[in-house]
């Protein structure tokens, strides 16, 4: 192999590297900017001074989200979705728009959804029985 290809061929790996990380960067950025969803039925939408958490259902799926009524600020966010008999499924941490979607097997179970947003929160008890 001659000297120019090998070049070539050293120069060609870190311009894939840095092209993939700005798209991994701008995929990123996508993906905080249109927050996902759940898909299904809303079956419930569980309000609090600070947020709203909504429960769907999909067949034998729940799924739940906690937005803010005031996005845009970094904060503590959560929502949990438990199947009675099962341990609950979490996703919390500090987020700008919402926390979710969580998504759990419940069959003809019970359960329980929890949402906060900041210092304020939801809990719902055994529902959908």
């Amino acid at each position: 192999m001659e000297s120019g290809a090998i070049r070539r061929r050293l120069t060609l790996g870190p311009v894939l590297l840095a092209a993939a990380g700005l798209l991994a960067f701008a995929a990123a950025g996508t993906a905080q900017a249109a927050p996902s969803s759940c898909s299904g039925e809303q079956v419930r939408t569980l309000s609090f001074a600070s947020g709203v958490t909504r429960v769907y259902r999909q067949g034998d799926y729940i799924c739940a989200m906690t937005l803010a009524r005031s996005p845009g600020i970094v904060r503590a966010m959560s929502v949990s979705v438990q199947a009675r008999g099962s341990r609950p499924a979490k996703d919390n941490g500090r987020f700008l728009h919402h926390a979710g979607p969580v998504t759990v097997h419940a069959g003809h179970r019970c359960v329980w959804i929890r949402g906060a947003v900041g210092q304020n929160s939801v809990s719902s008890g055994w529902i959908l029985c």
